[in-house]
């Protein structure tokens, strides 16, 4: 795996969206892949954390016939986490302050979540020139 492809789409994510504080990438068990956290937060604790909260998620949506379920989000007093799926086996946490606008998060970790699933399965080398157009359209590059 490109751990250094996969900070650049965390801290590009972070250059496209004000407002996000933290980020982190896990396994869906729960597994710490990577982090970019304030010392304030635990990235292990939060993984575990995620997963465990995707994990339900997933199952709800499955139990009400809901489909494939792609996000989830916890709104707190003090901003927001966000919980994305990627592909069957990792996910992704967002977290945001007050001021952080959720719709252009949303709107920005599509094409980041595509590239972060190639990223984790290796499968980089098959990004051909016509997807990488496809994710700078949906970029609005």
């Amino acid at each position: 795996m490109d751990h250094k492809a996969l900070a650049r789409e965390m801290r590009g994510l972070r250059e496209q969206v004000a407002g996000i504080t933290d980020t982190a990438v896990a396994a869906a068990d729960g597994l710490l892949i990577a982090a970019d956290t304030a010392d304030s937060i635990d990235p292990e604790g939060l993984a575990a954390l995620a997963a465990a909260g995707l994990g339900l998620a997933r199952r709800t949506a499955e139990a009400t016939a809901r489909g494939a379920l792609h996000r989830t989000v916890a709104y707190g007093s003090h901003g927001c986490a966000a919980f994305y799926a990627v592909g069957d086996t990792a996910l992704m946490v967002v977290l945001g302050d007050e001021g952080m606008d959720v719709e252009r998060l949303h709107r920005a970790t599509q094409p980041a979540l595509r590239r972060i699933d190639l990223i984790l399965t290796d499968r980089t080398t098959a990004l051909t020139a016509a997807d990488a157009t496809t994710v700078k359209t949906a970029e609005g590059v």
